[in-house]
């Protein structure tokens, strides 16, 4: 799977080991920053991965920061691309199940020491339900239209 992924500064050290557990496990991976824990500002890489996956050029998304928030409401802003901020597997699955998420925006400052790796695994291999959520997710789709 090609997999964008960006975070700010809080998200820097995650982000690098989530490139190391992605690339292992097989998955194409595209680094869109940042690439050291100066200071920056979150929208400006949610651009850029929310960007990819709007175009179909990636798959899915990754994004990371201190609480998930942000880069899920400036990813949101792009046509096509659901965002949501997870901390743990049980969120991971059931947005993709029922919202079909494809960009997965986590805390870095809240996830601790718990392993993120695994969420991630979790949110990559659930599919979506489809059925009902479907008509749903069309509304949305219907929504970013107006």
């Amino acid at each position: 799977m090609r997999i964008a992924i960006g975070s700010d500064h809080r998200g820097f050290q995650i982000k690098g080991k989530l490139i190391t557990l992605l690339n292992a496990d097989g998955h194409e991976v595209e680094d869109y920053g940042t690439h050291s824990d100066q200071p920056v500002d979150y929208p400006d890489y949610a651009v850029s991965v929310a960007k990819r996956v709007a175009e179909g050029a990636a798959e899915r998304g990754i994004l990371i920061c201190g609480t998930g928030f942000g880069m899920a409401i400036a990813a949101n802003k792009f046509k096509g691309v659901r965002a949501a901020s997870c901390c743990d597997e049980v969120m991971a699955e059931m947005c993709r199940r029922h919202n079909d998420v494809n960009v997965l925006c986590l805390p870095g400052d809240l996830i601790g020491d718990r392993p993120v790796g695994d969420l991630v695994r979790v949110w990559l291999a659930t599919e979506f339900e489809g059925g009902r959520h479907s008509r749903r997710i069309d509304k949305i789709y219907n929504i970013e239209g107006s």
